[in-house]
């Protein structure tokens, strides 16, 4: 039994499109999906943070899980090109954003 080709797949930039920096993401889960919100943030001040949150994008299970496989293989890769990427030490129970 032969397998139907796959399909020709376009990739359509909508004209709401836009790419940006974030340099900060925070996610929310319940039973049906997941909420990445990203932002940037800004340090004026060693006691002085602000998180600018600019875009919010719900995914569901499945979507984040394929998220997290395709983000762990492009890690990965990096990786081997170009070293470990190192996280900067945290304080006790913070956590990396």
């Amino acid at each position: 039994m032969t397998q139907p080709p796959p399909p020709k797949i376009q990739l359509i930039n909508s004209p709401d499109y836009r790419e940006s920096y974030a340099n900060s993401v925070q996610v929310r889960v319940n039973l049906w999906d997941f909420f990445l919100m990203f932002g940037r943030v800004n340090q004026t001040a060693p006691d002085n943070v602000s998180i600018q949150n600019f875009q919010g994008v719900y995914l569901s299970p499945q979507q984040a899980k394929a998220l997290l496989n395709v983000l762990q293989q492009n890690v990965t890769q990096y990786e081997t090109a170009f070293g470990e990427i190192r996280l900067e030490p945290q304080a006790p129970g913070k956590s990396v954003q």
